[in-house]
């Protein structure tokens, strides 16, 4: 996987609704699929090969919590939020659309839908990122809408 490029401090006031990014890809193991779910989801289709040929996925599957870190870290990586870090207020309409196997390469696109300041917090405002993770075939494998909280512009002087 790349390094993003390092790039400038980015405010609130530059985001804009409509922005769009992608991610680069992250590849996914049977290894990791079991050492994350014998520690966070140790359900049989995360955590047994043999269970899980017989089971509901008829295969190995990755924990959709998972899923969900392998997503935060191609996004922060993708340095869409550059230096401020990536520091959240809670995701809506988080969705599992499709199972995630070893071997499958994971990627993100996302769009700005949303920027708005907090009139009783002036220093910071919210952005909300459509977030889709999508795999080598084009699948969309979950979905998400992150809000951000994102300092504004310092005036002079200030800092956020």
């Amino acid at each position: 996987m790349q390094k993003p490029t390092p790039s400038p401090k980015r405010f609130l006031e530059d985001f804009t609704v409509g922005e769009v990014f992608e991610t680069a890809s992250i590849g996914v193991n049977a290894n990791e699929i079991l050492a994350f779910a014998a520690s966070f989801d140790p359900q049989p289709f995360h955590l047994d090969e043999a269970a899980a040929r017989a089971g509901f996925f008829g295969g190995l599957v990755a924990s959709g919590w998972h899923t969900g870190a392998l997503t935060m870290r191609l996004f922060v990586e993708s340095g869409v939020m550059r230096e401020i870090g990536v520091i959240g207020f809670g995701v809506d309409q988080l969705r599992w659309l499709a199972p995630v196997a070893p071997g499958d390469e994971l990627h993100v696109r996302g769009e700005v839908i949303e920027v708005r300041p907090r009139p009783h917090r002036p220093a910071r405002g919210i952005v909300r990122i459509r977030i889709e993770t999508v795999n080598q075939h084009g699948l969309t494998v979950m979905t998400q809408i992150p809000n951000l909280v994102v300092p504004g512009r310092p005036a002079y002087g200030n800092s956020p």
